[in-house]
């Protein structure tokens, strides 16, 4: 009976200890997708933002040229 008993809580222990460690695995994965989506998320808004300053850089040499040359039409003309 003693021996059975130690068997028991032996095996409790070991018990314990595993669920102890798959909680820590399973914690430190999660904060590591976590931190994945987070950087996913940066990089996809800066890359847009990136994208919206070119244009608007493209779009400003665009309308200062066509004004730069209709005022030099009028001057000219």
């Amino acid at each position: 009976m003693r021996q059975s008993l130690d068997e028991i809580e032996q095996a409790f222990v070991e018990k314990t200890d595993e669920d102890r460690v798959r909680r820590e695995t399973l914690r430190r994965r999660a904060i590591i997708r976590s931190q994945q989506r987070q950087l996913q998320r940066v990089h996809k808004r800066g890359t847009a933002r990136f994208v919206v300053l070119w244009l608007v850089l493209i779009a400003t040499a665009v309308i200062v040229t066509i004004a730069m040359f209709k005022t030099l039409s009028v001057v000219m003309g």
